[in-house]
């Protein structure tokens, strides 16, 4: 008796409907999610409990570098402490990004041109539309036309070199609010009456989602503390991040947020 042959069946399976579905995830997740921008240097911040989040808007990031850790320079405490700032405005808001770094930069040229008559900084249209783009930077006010003219790739390796004594905004323990300010406090000046001007430009014109967005951006900046976050390592010494938060209590902004990381449950407890 013949043996019954098994019609064979095709192996082949039809991969497109899957193929489109990844190419659908990948492009929402790529259009929808908010990528890390490049900061000069890399710190680690300390630890804690505390579980609320650091917006990812309408923002003014202070960071503080910490120490060299490579072995590469005979005293690494020379790099600690270079302050470098970071303005992030709403992508949905009337103050994009874009918009809320033109108007901090423009304030604090105004201010400390007031102080330096005899050394204004000027900059010209193309330099503030770079400055524009410029997630975070960290430079005196007498670097900074030099450092827009740059590229990005020579910007970031300026900016990255923290032996560099050009790098890093100056920084001092003046505590006189009318006194002579060091460059740090001019930009956390200018944050303040930039801030101060926004919840004032609310009138007719302004829609009430804007005016919203307006509030918004000044309760957090000036009334919650949620507007200004320092970002330190978790060995740059408690000194350096003190003068930094003198120097913000001195200019009036006096309620600001600690980035830290969560601390996981076998971490001790100091």
């Amino acid at each position: 008796m013949g043996k019954v042959k098994i019609k064979r069946k095709s192996t082949l399976i039809d991969m497109t409907a899957m193929s489109d579905v990844t190419v659908l995830l990948l492009t929402f997740f790529m259009l929808t999610s908010t990528f890390l921008q490049k900061e000069p240097t890399i710190v680690y911040t300390p630890s804690s409990v505390s579980e609320e989040k650091v917006p990812m808007n309408n923002v003014v990031t202070v960071l503080i570098s910490s120490a060299d850790k490579s072995g590469k320079y005979e005293d690494p405490s020379l790099l600690e402490g270079k302050i470098f700032i970071s303005f992030t405005g709403d992508a949905d808001s009337t103050l994009s990004s874009e918009k809320i770094r033109l108007l901090m930069l423009d304030e604090a040229l105004e201010l400390y041109n007031d102080q330096h008559k005899n050394a204004p900084v000027q900059l010209n249209e193309a330099q503030k539309a770079v400055f524009s783009q410029t997630n975070m930077f960290g430079v005196p006010f007498s670097e900074l036309s030099a450092l827009l003219s740059m590229s990005p790739t020579e910007r970031d390796k300026f900016q990255g070199d923290m032996a560099n004594p050009k790098v890093g905004i100056p920084i001092n323990d003046n505590k006189d609010y009318n006194g002579n300010w060091n460059d740090f406090q001019v930009w956390l000046k200018a944050i303040y009456n930039v801030a101060q001007r926004i919840n004032k430009e609310q009138g007719e014109n302004v829609s009430p989602e804007e005016r919203a967005n307006l509030q918004n951006l000044y309760t957090a900046l000036m009334r919650k503390g949620q507007g200004i976050a320092i970002k330190a390592d978790k060995d740059t010494p408690f000194t350096t991040v003190q003068r930094v938060f003198d120097n913000l209590q001195t200019m009036k902004l006096n309620k600001f947020s600690l980035m830290t990381a969560l601390k996981s449950e076998d971490e001790p407890t100091q």
